[in-house]
């Protein structure tokens, strides 16, 4: 399910957007190695301070496992103050009807563990690409610059998304190549990542059903805090894993029988040293 935040609506879910916000730095730092500058966790940077509007994606469960950040190319961007130098010396993209895609990433981690068509990578990649199209279309954007990597580049081929054009040549940016790529924001680019994944419905889901999952997802009891770290990562891993409500309730179960003898050695133990 897709929630998109905004100006507008911003204040009534920092929660979900400080989840983004992790999830960015577990994937461009930890997992990606980019230089990128993370503060407790997070991964922000000068241009998240410009209202920009974030497409996030969540799990049926309530966590965040994908997003994307759109932002006004008539003010600072990233291809205008960072990559500027793809343009060999050509003056960046100003209009309003032409909008900045960034910070496009996916939970890679838990999307695998999670098994199911709907909580696929693939989904989920495509879920964001057409909320993102689909949200431009609304707002009067006709196309799209994006940032990217030959990876990226050759999903976005693959999936129907291709650019039209690219700007500039690619540039070795760090650890990677980065190309600056253009992208219509049309109804037959739309339709191509319609056909791709699958996916008829509405992407976008009401905030209430967003907000109901995601605090749901927050407010579950962790009965296995004070496990042993190794043991714990398996059983949270095994809880993570589960594809139908009978699994679920195993891992919940094993979690909560395991939970239950250690609390009683560390009470018995506790009993011992007084």
């Amino acid at each position: 399910m897709i929630i998109v935040t905004d100006a507008l609506n911003r204040d009534r879910h920092t929660d979900i957007i400080d989840e983004m916000y992790r999830l960015r730095a577990r994937v461009f730092q930890d997992r990606l190695g980019w230089d990128v500058k993370v503060t407790d966790g997070r991964e922000i940077d000068e241009f998240d301070t410009l209202d920009p509007v974030y497409i996030i994606a969540l799990d049926d469960d309530g966590h965040v496992v994908g997003c994307m950040r759109l932002l006004q190319t008539t003010g600072p961007h990233m291809l205008s103050d960072v990559f500027h130098e793809i343009l060999d010396g050509e003056p960046p993209l100003r209009s309003a009807q032409v909008w900045e895609a960034t910070r496009f990433c996916v939970d890679t981690e838990r999307l695998a563990r999670s098994g199911g068509a709907k909580n696929s990578i693939s989904y989920v990649t495509s879920e964001v690409m057409i909320a993102a199209f689909e949200y431009g279309r609304a707002a009067g954007i006709l196309d799209a610059v994006a940032v990217i990597d030959p990876v990226m580049n050759r999903v976005m081929i693959r999936s129907g998304n291709a650019p039209y054009d690219y700007l500039g040549t690619a540039k070795p940016m760090g650890k990677v190549t980065a190309m600056a790529a253009l992208m219509d924001c049309s109804e037959e680019r739309v339709a191509r990542l319609r056909d791709f994944s699958g996916i008829t419905h509405d992407v976008f889901t009401p905030e209430n059903i967003v907000r109901a999952a995601f605090d749901a997802a927050r407010s579950k009891p962790t009965t296995h805090d004070h496990l042993p770290s190794a043991l714990r990562s398996y059983l949270d891993e095994q809880i993570a894993a589960a594809v139908s409500a009978d699994e679920q309730a195993a891992a919940r179960a094993l979690a909560a029988t395991l939970s239950a003898r250690f609390a009683q050695e560390d009470d018995h133990t506790s009993r011992s040293v007084h």
